[in-house]
């Protein structure tokens, strides 16, 4: 390849960043915005193969944008065969420190725990900063309210199963499903509807997370070589436009932070499209009364 050639690549790339920056900003919409509704479900307006390379082209080396480029993208495998427990027999204690892993979850995630008398494992009360929905859940341990917070497998081991785990023996499918940093602590009836959804069919409700969250993914799928779909792929990427620096999570991280709030001030809804940050929704930054017409909480529609 010419220098020549490679100067025009990177003002194709540039040019291509610069005009869906400039539509998502026409909008009113961000990576965020335009994927997914705020109850979750199937993400809307993703971008198209081109436009999803470009942005991964431009992507900061190490972000998490940068390693999605890196994954392989395949067709799913067929489910045929799956079965939970061929990723062990339910929660063990893969690092022997006398807990297994859904407490040791519980335990990182949740705030002024309590555990069961005569014991430091098990967890009985906390309160959980949900992720995905942004609610405050308090986590009493009982039959009828267990299941109030449950443990999620970022990446969903039937995902998981269809998307390289197949070939795995038993031992690293067992890793899989206890790695920390494929877990977190959410709430039940949010991951009861995420189901076996990758980045294509299910986001959480919670924008400010989405970014954090599709990162954890691709941290997941790339430690452990599994590999994406197209429709997966091109969803990943547009999250991640709006967010190209971010960065992937650590090793067993606890759950996604949301976004900074940073002092932000609009005069009309006019500055706020123009930001924009359009639908904005009560409690989000730069949010006035003013902008919600009809009392339902999001301004500026």
């Amino acid at each position: 390849m010419t220098v020549r050639t490679t100067v025009a690549a990177r003002r194709l790339r540039a040019g291509v960043l610069s005009t869906l920056a400039a539509l998502a900003l026409a909008a009113g919409l961000s990576g965020c915005d335009l994927l997914a509704p705020e109850d979750g479900g199937p993400p809307t307006g993703v971008l198209s193969d081109v436009e999803a390379q470009a942005v991964i082209a431009g992507a900061p080396p190490g972000s998490a944008l940068a390693v999605l480029g890196e994954l392989a993208v395949k067709g799913r495998a067929p489910g045929t065969g799956y079965e939970r427990d061929r990723f062990g027999d339910g929660w063990v204690d893969v690092d022997r420190n006398g807990c297994d892993t859904r407490n040791d979850v519980l335990a990182r995630d949740l705030t002024g725990e309590t555990f069961r008398p005569g014991s430091d494992c098990v967890v009985l009360t906390g309160t959980l900063d949900d992720p995905y929905s942004g609610r405050t859940i308090e986590f009493r341990r009982g039959q009828d309210t267990s299941d109030d917070v449950q443990i999620d497998h970022v990446v969903a081991l039937s995902d998981a199963w269809q998307k390289g785990a197949q070939g795995w023996d038993a031992q690293r499918r067992t890793e899989f499903a206890n790695d920390p940093l494929n877990l977190l602590a959410v709430d039940g009836p949010l991951n009861m509807q995420k189901g076996a959804g990758d980045a294509a069919t299910w986001l959480p409700p919670n924008r400010s997370v989405r970014c954090a969250y599709v990162a954890r993914q691709v941290a997941v799928k790339s430690g452990y070589g599994l590999w994406v779909t197209r429709a997966e792929h091109n969803a990943a990427a547009t999250v991640l436009s709006g967010c190209p620096d971010q960065p992937l999570p650590g090793d067993g991280g606890p759950a996604p932070e949301p976004a900074p709030s940073a002092d932000v001030s609009y005069a009309d809804c006019g500055a706020v499209r123009a930001a924009g940050a359009a639908p904005i929704h009560r409690g989000e930054p730069g949010w006035r009364d003013t902008f919600d017409g009809d009392g339902d909480g999001v301004g500026c529609e």
